[in-house]
């Protein structure tokens, strides 16, 4: 008899503590296959400090295979799941497609960014979800700062120095506490004209920072946030964002080249596709994590709608602490579905919250003790040593590098401001171009200027960078349905949460399936109804493109000068054909490697 096969979608908080559990309950009597767009686990609350150079990279990241060793890893996005025929459909990172068939099945794939339908957003802000996005922050904090100490306009200076932070939680408040350090500590080597200063706003619509959590917690963050010159701004959000700067709903507008969205996040739009019972877009499933009448099918983490048992009539909040749990709990029950072990229904009462304000300050209520300062900064920081499965010693050894030697304030220019969009159902993923986009730097090391979808102008991107085209450079795939891949921005049947609608003052953002043809995401606030010019037929992919193209039109072409020199003075585009015919007689030269050789997933990052 075969053993049975457990699928796991999704290495978040829930997927991974599933995958790392099952693989010691089962004890090598099941096959268990971790799905995951990413080898490794990123440890999400310290991703603030990534992106204030105090930790490297790889420091939050642990290896899945190297601390999974009995769990099958299978990189790939799961597009489809076909719950009858008991087959989960993905596609891979070089866009090869597979499918895994399993016997049981865990939902962990998480959650995404969530977006509201205000102007220029999509086109101006960036998310704070996953690495990629953490990098390129690191990078357009530094570049302005650097940009700002050579200007010579103090306006220009002033604009390059302002950051606005939409989303007052946990994530929000952490990034303009620990940015706000960091461009500090920058402007003392590097002093700006006419005493300019760093200026860092944090926006929300609600009443107080921190508003999910304990008030004297909240009264402690925004008391640290202030004193270090946070500009903490209640009852206020965007109501449009340009290439310029923002404006504000109480009428202000800021000039500033830096938009940093972590408004929240909303539930991976796989779960839409099944066909199941949702609540807010999240899958509901029972106490046990199971799927009501699918018992094969189980779900954790921020996509799973699990019952409060301790809030009779609510669900348990999408936060990193009870992923976590979750995903202990329902490896036993699948443990217990196929026999092993007893069931077991997930309750959890909450311990307390830390949140990191960087330096030493913190805030947190262990046990329910209210702390501040430095004690609360250690048990914050002895709880994030705790917590992550890996890399403990080499995070310390960062903090305590940290704390003797000034941090490293340079631009690796690793990621792109079009490789990170906010509207994109994979944060954890940096786009990448295609073969043909490759090598688009122009001899100015600047992006070349290229157009979003539904067919706006090329805009400057906020920082300087032009803007880019939403770039479909990813390999073809199935994409899910209401995802970014998919072609655009797709309905989200439940995503109207009168909450946010209260908090930021508009609905979430509504996408849809049929708004843009193609990989290319739409984006909100773009001009509806916009028709799209039908592109070209590739004569690569398709061998008979010549024959079903139109006829081109006459060409004029400007008469030669001497010698056949372009009498503009340079070079012919790249791919003009030449006038000039050689001598029958004169040596070729080699012909150019085809550049379709190359291969899509190397050097794209």
């Amino acid at each position: 008899m075969s053993r049975p096969r457990i699928v796991i979608v999704g290495a978040g908080f829930a997927g991974y503590r599933a995958a790392r559990t099952l693989s010691r309950l089962t004890r090598h009597q099941a096959d268990i296959t971790l799905l995951n767009p990413t080898d490794y686990f990123l440890y999400l609350p310290l991703l603030p400090q990534v992106a204030a150079g105090i930790l490297e990279p790889r420091r939050v990241t642990v290896s899945l295979s190297g601390t999974l060793p009995h769990v099958r890893l299978v990189l790939g996005e799961a597009d489809a799941i076909d719950l009858d025929g008991h087959t989960v459909h993905y596609t891979g990172p070089e866009g090869d497609g597979g499918s895994l068939t399993f016997d049981r099945l865990i939902l962990a794939a998480g959650s995404v960014n969530k977006l509201l339908p205000i102007p220029g957003v999509a086109e101006h802000a960036h998310g704070f979800r996953g690495l990629p996005e953490a990098l390129y922050l690191r990078d357009h904090v530094t570049r302005q700062v650097e940009l700002a100490a050579a200007a010579d306009d103090p306006e220009n200076c002033s604009a390059r120095c302002t950051f606005v932070v939409v989303g007052a939680g946990y994530t929000g408040t952490e990034v303009a506490a620990q940015g706000k350090l960091f461009t500090d500590a920058q402007v003392r080597k590097h002093p700006l004209r006419a005493g300019i200063r760093p200026r860092w706003l944090l926006l929300d619509i609600a009443d107080r920072v921190l508003p999910e959590l304990d008030q004297r917690l909240s009264r402690t963050a925004d008391r640290v946030l202030r004193q270090r010159g946070v500009e903490v701004r209640m009852g206020t959000s965007v109501k449009e964002a340009t290439h310029g700067g923002v404006l504000l709903t109480d009428g202000e507008f800021v000039d500033t080249r830096t938009l940093v969205w972590c408004v929240g996040v909303r539930p991976d739009p796989l779960a839409e596709s099944l066909g199941l019972p949702l609540e807010r877009g999240r899958l509901l499933v029972d106490a046990h994590l199971q799927v009501p009448g699918r018992p094969e099918v189980f779900a954790a983490g921020d996509g799973a709608a699990v019952p409060d048992l301790e809030k009779p009539g609510q669900y348990t909040p999408m936060t990193a602490q009870h992923a976590w749990r979750q995903g202990k709990a329902v490896a036993h029950n699948v443990a217990a579905s196929l026999g092993m072990g007893e069931r077991r229904a997930y309750r959890h009462r909450d311990m307390g919250f830390v949140v990191d304000l960087g330096g030493v300050k913190a805030a947190a209520n262990p046990l329910g003790v209210h702390l501040s300062g430095v004690a609360a900064g250690a048990v914050t920081r002895g709880y994030h040593l705790a917590a992550m499965p890996g890399n403990r010693v080499r995070v310390a050894a960062d903090w305590l590098l940290d704390a003797v030697l000034p941090r490293q304030a340079v631009q690796l220019g690793l990621v792109r401001s079009w490789s990170v969009p906010l509207d994109t159902a994979s944060p954890e993923l940096a786009r990448v171009a295609k073969d043909g986009e490759r090598g688009m730097e122009s001899r100015s090391g600047r992006e070349p200027a290229r157009s979003w979808s539904g067919g706006e102008p090329a805009k400057s991107q906020p920082g300087g960078e032009p803007a880019m085209n939403q770039p479909g450079g990813e390999p073809a795939k199935a994409a899910r349905p209401g995802s970014a891949g998919a072609g655009g921005a797709a309905e989200h049947p439940d995503a109207v949460e009168a909450q946010d609608s209260k908090r930021f003052g508009a609905p979430l953002s509504v996408r849809r399936p049929d708004a843009v043809k193609g990989g290319g995401d739409s984006r909100p606030g773009g001009r509806a109804g916009t028709p799209e010019k039908p592109e070209p037929p590739d004569p690569v992919q398709d061998p008979d493109a010549a024959k079903h193209a139109e006829p081109p039109g006459p060409v004029k072409r400007p008469a030669p000068g001497p010698a056949g020199d372009d009498p503009a003075g340079g070079e012919p585009p790249p791919g003009t054909p030449s006038t000039h015919k050689p001598h029958p007689d004169a040596p070729t030269a080699p012909e150019p490697p085809d550049p379709r050789s190359h291969n899509p997933s190397e050097g794209a990052s």
